[in-house]
């Protein structure tokens, strides 16, 4: 297993948990807008007809052969801010996405957004 580069790259893939458990599919990433850097990951949880894309942070997430494992339990994640699955986070709802994880939240200077999509 090895740190996450470029983990665009592993769109549709399975995440997991630490623990190896199935939570949903890779759909994209939002990277930090100060650095670009890969911050957060939309999963898609759910029944077929009902998915959601959820958010889950990247920060000691590592990838394995088909699989990214993220540091989070499954039921933190599957509780997490989400969004349809063509829906985009809206710039007011990025704090809460921090603060289910229990990470701090700052916006840019010029109160910019903090998280894009890629």
């Amino acid at each position: 297993m090895f740190e996450a580069g470029d983990i665009r790259e592993w769109r549709g893939h399975d995440v997991v948990d630490a623990e190896a458990r199935k939570i949903g599919k890779l759909e994209s990433i939002y990277v930090d807008t100060a650095t670009d850097a890969p911050h957060f990951a939309t999963v898609t949880v759910g029944m077929p007809t009902r998915h959601r894309l959820v958010f889950v942070p990247l920060v000691g997430a590592t990838v394995g052969p088909g699989y990214l494992k993220v540091a989070y339990p499954k039921n933190l994640v599957k509780d997490a801010p989400s969004i349809d699955m063509d829906g985009v986070l809206p710039a007011e709802d990025e704090k809460a996405v921090f603060d289910h994880y229990e990470l701090s939240y700052r916006p840019g200077a010029g109160g910019e957004r903090r998280l894009a999509r890629r």
